[in-house]
């Protein structure tokens, strides 16, 4: 019998590397019984097993050890980022979807709109982004210190790519042309006349949400963010600190702003202002918008009240991903205004009347999807800052990159 799988995995053009089953030559995930017999396993629900192999396979989970380990920290909370469901978060009490939603029930929730429908749903998203989405400016800012790293004159102690340099770097620079980062001096801070409370002359921590292999760090915390009491930090308690995220996909960017600044169970006000203040500043580079979750949305309320039901949010993210599904970087400037793409939209659509909402996206060309999904992503991101704005920190939404 085979020692691996048999099973091919065209992606990764080789064989799955799991041991095969008993009198199989398919492992457990990609074994041709029923689905039936298949449940996700309690610890770690990403993989499957058979049901009749479920107990035996619960006590030698690779993650049950890590999954205990982590349940013993303070600042272990099950689901405490996570966000709920609102009780009218859409047309009706209950939609009827779950909390977590696939690319494919997005996909099939555009689809199974009218056509009709379907261009009702382009104009209210053109017509809020017309509203909400005035004032994003292009702010691509390289300070001096970091250009002497980029350009080798110091000694780099960490792998080096371009690309994720620069984008760390505009993210530092913006942070300082925003005000967040000030210069200590024999522990006196100055800023003009600003007044940072009695921890004042403190040197900050940097939280870094998505440190991957964490180059920056002193301590990590292997956690998810969705379960990460930031209070219960024991390096952090009375101490302030700035929030750094870059490549939080999807909901993660959600769940790092509720981690700064949501008040936690059994947490008085007067707690959560304290804690509030801890917080110096926040820089989040959002991504991989197709990601988001309505539960996970930090903002459905203002949403709401501007006419977006769940069903039609879940759309919109999952538009968001025809602003990457193709190279329009050198088009994508014709149709960056979007009066001018929302006028030829239109005048195309009077001659789609009836159809199908796969033949009015099969009419749409490259630059147009694009566009309307750099619209989506803005909508999205605008919400974000608006409950930041609730929260009480001044924000601001930039472009980082060029």
């Amino acid at each position: 019998m085979a020692s691996r799988c048999q099973f091919w995995l065209p992606k990764k053009n080789r064989f799955c590397a799991v041991a095969p089953i008993n009198d199989s030559k398919f492992c457990g995930n990609h074994s041709s019984r029923a689905d039936g017999d298949m449940v996700p396993c309690p610890v770690d629900p990403s993989h499957s097993v058979l049901r009749e192999n479920l107990q035996g396979h619960v006590k030698r989970c690779p993650l049950l050890k890590q999954t205990q380990s982590l349940a013993g920290q303070p600042f272990y909370q099950k689901g405490i980022n996570a966000g709920e469901e609102d009780s009218m978060s859409a047309n009706g009490p209950d939609s009827g979807l779950s909390d977590s939603i696939s690319s494919e029930m997005k996909r099939n929730i555009v689809y199974g709109m009218s056509g009709d429908q379907f261009h009702r749903l382009l104009g209210k998203i053109r017509a809020l982004h017309d509203l909400i989405c005035k004032d994003i400016q292009d702010s691509y800012q390289i300070k001096e210190a970091c250009n002497m790293w980029i350009k080798g004159e110091i000694d780099r102690k960490i792998p080096f790519q371009e690309k994720h340099v620069l984008q760390q770097a505009s993210i530092l620079g913006n942070l300082d042309e925003f005000g967040v980062l000030r210069n200590y001096d024999g522990g006196q801070q100055r800023e003009g006349n600003r007044s940072y409370g009695n921890d004042a002359n403190v040197v900050p921590a940097v939280v870094e949400f998505g440190a991957g292999r964490g180059y920056l760090t002193q301590m990590l915390a292997d956690c998810y963010v969705e379960d990460l009491n930031l209070n219960a930090v024991e390096s952090l308690r009375h101490n302030p600190y700035l929030a750094i995220g870059k490549h939080l996909c999807g909901p993660a960017t959600d769940l790092a702003l509720r981690c700064c600044l949501t008040k936690q169970p059994n947490q008085a006000d007067t707690e959560q202002c304290r804690d509030k203040s801890k917080l110096r500043g926040l820089a989040i580079a959002t991504c991989c918008h197709h990601l988001c979750q309505w539960k996970h949305y930090t903002n459905k309320r203002y949403l709401l009240e501007l006419g977006i039901t769940k069903e039609e949010f879940l759309a919109i993210t999952w538009f968001t991903s025809w602003a990457v599904d193709a190279n329009h970087s050198e088009d994508i400037s014709d149709v960056t205004d979007s009066k001018t793409f929302l006028q030829s939209s239109e005048n195309e659509s009077d001659g789609m009347i009836g159809c199908t909402v796969d033949e009015i996206v099969k009419s749409m060309n490259p630059v147009e999807r694009a566009v309307l999904g750099f619209m989506c992503k803005e909508i999205i991101d605008m919400g974000r800052l608006m409950w930041l704005k609730e929260c009480g920190l001044e924000t601001q939404l930039v472009n980082l990159v060029v």
